[in-house]
């Protein structure tokens, strides 16, 4: 198995950022409002969004539930703070602009609460559609970076929100959610944006920045969902340049996504 060099592995965060972004998603209350409004104003983005503290799995909409073949497209992006400040491998991510990426995702129901009751029995409360986190980061991951480029991804038993990327040289990314939000603004359209923490290790000293990720999704019909897909990167506090940048994003990448629904063999 080939070897992946820490230069290309730093190269690519920002598109790790999508794989551990797009999936490993949590929930919070639908409301309409601040997200859309994000979304209007791209790329004039001059602060972070509204979000909850991160806890527990995100609940998808029912339309979403199947196994599902994902086009991913890069289709714009902007450093809105260069030449002064510029995340690594943002020149290079631009020769992947109008560049599909195929693979496969799915979201399945996963008992995800429960009741307690001195005259009942602890019963299973409600199933929910939640992403397969293992599988869609995993080939995701193969999607973006090649077959032999990333060994596994391993997903926290105890945190839903944290995931570790690991490299055929054993080098790791470690996404840990820390905050996210959801907006329905009606029965075909589901709109979330969350925050996490990533730190690159191995091969010297770690490499952190922070990642948002806002997606709105569109079913079309039962087996065909659209989005749009926008991941800013921030910087993290162990960088020179925090403070100048603040809460602005430091590079932004538009995606359009299409899913379409893969038969399941009776």
């Amino acid at each position: 198995m080939s070897r992946y060099p820490a230069k290309r592995a730093r190269r690519n965060l920002v598109w790790l950022a999508l794989l551990a972004l797009v999936w490993l998603l949590c929930s919070g209350e639908a409301q309409a409002g601040p997200l859309s409004d994000r979304l209007a104003t791209f790329p004039n983005w001059t602060d972070k969004p509204p979000t909850k503290a991160a806890d527990g799995d995100l609940v998808y909409p029912d339309w979403l539930a199947g196994t599902w073949e994902l086009t991913s497209t890069l289709v714009d992006v902007s450093a809105p703070l260069a030449p002064d400040i510029q995340t690594p491998g943002f020149d290079s991510n631009q020769s992947l602009l109008n560049q599909p990426v195929i693979c496969e995702v799915r979201f399945e129901p996963r008992m995800t609460s429960y009741t307690q009751s001195f005259l009942l029995r602890p019963r299973l409360a409600q199933e929910e559609i939640v992403a397969d986190r293992t599988f869609n980061g995993l080939n995701l991951a193969k999607a973006y970076l090649g077959e032999e480029a990333v060994k596994k991804v391993i997903m926290d038993a105890k945190n839903p929100n944290r995931q570790l990327t690991i490299f055929a040289d054993y080098k790791m990314l470690e996404s840990t959610v820390t905050g996210r939000a959801t907006e329905q603004p009606d029965e075909t359209d589901f709109i979330t944006t969350e925050f996490f923490q990533q730190m690159f290790r191995g091969g010297g000293k770690p490499y952190f920045n922070e990642v948002e990720t806002t997606t709105a999704y569109h079913q079309v019909d039962e087996n065909h969902v659209t989005a749009d897909q926008i991941t800013a990167v921030y910087l993290s506090p162990q960088e020179p340049n925090y403070f100048a940048a603040g809460n602005r994003p430091v590079a932004l990448y538009r995606y359009q996504l299409d899913l379409t629904a893969i038969a399941t063999p009776i």
